[in-house]
């Protein structure tokens, strides 16, 4: 597959406002047969809680006290993973260790918190949040997703609103490394899925609102989307989350997996 890859996140920043969130189904290139927009929006409030957004800034630039926010690095999505307020997103959107964050949530408060760690070669980052009190996803049991089979992202395009993303799996490994900058990635779960600027970091769910991987870029080919993007399957990303925190154990046995042998 002859592509550019896009990384989804900085450019255009938006500001967070201390208001309801509402969110948009969108089924762009959901195949025939997919999950129905009506079953995401019954599995939403489940998976919403553990989903935010948000702006990450220089460690020099004090957080504004106000509502607005003053211009950041980058933007992004990311979400939840443990009572302690830990937040996985993007390496990308979380740009460098002890760089501020300020994040807002599915009840619409704003919320600030910092960089904790990188991995950049492979495109993961940890934020924590203590003051977020927020459910935390539900990593599925095995990191394998068959080709064809159905999930959905929650992500916030730049310029766009929460968007809850169908899609489905096209191939659980792309096969070769992806690098953009100082970021990359050496393998991803290719998705279906017509992915924005500002989705990067947001959460891959299945069919029944269970993580199976984030999303980290989108691709296209002279400037043409390809209605294609990139995730970072489980394995890595509960090696990297458990690394820096204490994990639960099923992030533990997922940590002990690889998806070498999944087809």
């Amino acid at each position: 597959m002859a592509a550019t890859f896009l990384a989804s996140c900085a450019a255009d920043q938006p500001n967070l406002e201390n208001s309801r969130r509402d969110i948009t189904v969108a089924a762009e290139t959901a195949p025939a047969g997919s999950i129905l927009p009506a079953h995401i929006t019954s599995v939403l409030p489940r998976v919403l809680p553990s989903f935010v957004t948000m702006v990450v800034s220089e460690p020099r630039q004090p957080l504004s006290k106000s509502i607005g926010m003053p211009r950041g690095v980058s933007s992004g999505s990311g979400f939840v993973v443990d009572k302690a307020g830990h937040v996985v997103t993007a390496a990308h959107v979380a740009y460098g260790v002890r760089y501020s964050v300020r994040a807002r949530a599915s009840n619409g408060r704003i919320f600030n918190g910092i960089v904790v760690a990188l991995k950049p070669d492979n495109d993961m980052g940890l934020i924590n949040i203590r003051s977020l009190h927020a459910p935390a996803v539900i990593p599925a049991a095995s990191p394998c997703l068959k080709p064809g089979q159905a999930v959905f992202s929650l992500g916030k395009p730049h310029a766009q609103g929460d968007t809850a993303r169908i899609g489905s799996v096209k191939f659980m490994h792309f096969g070769r490394k992806v690098r953009y900058g100082r970021f990359g990635y050496p393998d991803a779960i290719v998705l279906k899925m017509a992915t924005r600027r500002g989705e990067s970091g947001g959460p891959v769910f299945n069919a029944d609102g269970e993580l199976v991987g984030m999303v980290v870029s989108t691709l296209s080919r002279g400037g043409r989307p390809l209605n294609l993007a990139h995730a970072i399957p489980l394995p890595p990303l509960a090696r990297f989350y458990c690394a820096q925190a204490n994990c639960g154990p099923r992030w533990r046995k997922l940590a002990a997996m690889t998806t070498s042998n999944c087809r």
